[in-house]
């Protein structure tokens, strides 16, 4: 799915207007299940979700968790829904595994911890438990009720905030706002920007957390970039961030191409992006969640020549956030399930 642009215009636009009827519809009975009570897993649950459909940096940040759980001596792993894949789990993911199975974002995360993806978000964790994980990272579902969440961590996108604060299809929201505070504990604003910095506010104001952060490039590959022509292709949620970040490494971004988010890439989508790449001489790059799906492109050779832009999380207080989660940890330990 592709966010159509008045998401993030005033509220006041026509097709806004015209969707809020549904909007309303949708809105409360997503909020309704939000209010629903889940299942206690057997070790402390951390989610990383957003308010809105698409992406704001939730893998990035997911990955930067662990990364301090690791080096805090717990034995992290991560729970997803495996979005666009076909298993329904709970499994976890093995090096075999394709993202037409499993999901893109599933195969970037267990690069780092044990993965495990489940549309039974309880099963999951059970699973969890029993390979001998001490926590576990939800990576997105935060208005899913099934597992109840010991710390819930909102990523927002700095540039687009939460849009023009309508839930679908009016708007990006999964749910009203007035369902969405009450599950968080804090927001975690990626990047720079007013609409970042209006939620900020309002969660300050309501007593909640605030972490902030950046998306960084891999600093050899960025250097790599500086001057050089590209075409830039992505099917993520916000392509024109990719793009973006591209420009700020010095390269000459001469063609773009945008896919929906987690598009399964064909022959004839490479065909056509390696011809014009040829043709103009141009250098082919694109993300790591969309090269895992050209990766898994069945009897694909892989683009040789293609380039793979990876990002990580820079946050400006990591040791904050390392100690409000530990926080959370703890107190569900003392608590016990």
């Amino acid at each position: 799915m592709r966010a159509p642009g008045f998401w993030w215009q005033d509220r006041s636009s026509f097709l806004a207007k015209i969707l809020r009827p549904i909007s309303s519809i949708y809105g409360a009975i997503s909020g309704r299940r939000m209010r629903q009570s889940g299942e206690r897993a057997s070790l402390p649950v951390i989610c990383i979700g957003n308010f809105t459909a698409g992406g704001a940096g939730k893998t990035p940040t997911a990955l930067a968790i662990a990364e301090i759980l690791d080096e805090a001596g717990e034995s992290p792993a991560f729970l997803s829904r495996g979005y666009g894949g076909t298993l329904r789990g709970p499994v976890q993911v093995q090096p075999q595994h394709k993202s037409l199975e499993v999901g893109d974002e599933p195969i970037l995360l267990a690069a780092m911890a044990p993965a495990i993806i489940s549309a039974d978000r309880a099963a999951g964790a059970r699973l969890a438990h029993e390979i001998g994980s001490t926590v576990l990272i939800m990576d997105d579902g935060l208005q899913n009720p099934s597992l109840r969440k010991d710390c819930a961590i909102a990523v927002i996108d700095g540039a687009i905030g939460i849009g023009n604060g309508l839930t679908l299809p009016a708007g990006p929201l999964r749910a009203p706002m007035e369902a969405q505070w009450p599950a968080v504990d804090a927001v975690l604003i990626v990047g720079k920007g007013a609409p970042g910095e209006t939620v900020a506010h309002q969660a300050e104001r309501l007593g909640k957390r605030v972490f902030r952060g950046g998306l960084s490039p891999d600093r050899m590959l960025s250097e790599k970039l500086q001057g050089q022509k590209v075409l830039a292709f992505a099917g993520i949620g916000r392509p024109e961030k990719f793009f973006d970040t591209l420009r700020a490494c010095g390269a000459i971004v001469e063609e773009t191409r945008t896919f929906p988010d987690h598009h399964p890439y064909n022959r004839s989508d490479l065909d056509s992006l390696r011809k014009v790449a040829e043709a103009r001489g141009l250098q082919a790059v694109t993300t790591e969640k969309d090269f895992v799906r050209i990766a898994s492109m069945n009897g694909s050779e892989i683009w040789r020549n293609l380039m793979v832009l990876p990002v990580r999380l820079e946050l400006d207080d990591e040791m904050g956030l390392r100690n409000f989660i530990l926080r959370k940890i703890s107190d569900r330990r003392l608590r016990r399930p």
